[in-house]
């Protein structure tokens, strides 16, 4: 009688990670379309992060694609200057320290 309960229970695990783990985005791969969309690494001058802010000093700020970074899953973007300050979440700081090991 237990042993079809255990049973059960490894059956529901098994399921429980097999959606976790589709559901999980692959971050790195994201973080390189994220670079790429700021007109490459060596587009960016530097980078900072405030909470959920990105902000991030480029080159030539007309090589950044502002829509395709939205789809990516920004929730804004601002322009000021050479400057971009992207919303990204908990996201950004992450960003900043693959930015950094790129260098």
């Amino acid at each position: 009688m237990y042993d079809y309960y255990i049973i059960i229970g490894i059956i529901l695990l098994v399921v429980l990670l097999a959606v976790l783990k589709a559901g999980k985005k692959d971050v790195h791969l994201e973080l390189n379309k994220l670079v790429e969309y700021l007109g490459g690494k060596d587009n960016i001058i530097s980078t900072e992060t405030n909470l959920s802010r990105f902000k991030v000093t480029l080159k030539d700020v007309s090589l950044a694609n502002k829509e395709a970074i939205q789809k990516l899953g920004a929730k804004g973007v601002v322009e000021i200057d050479n400057d971009l300050k992207i919303i990204l979440g908990p996201n950004s700081k992450q960003l900043k320290k693959y930015i950094d090991g790129m260098k």
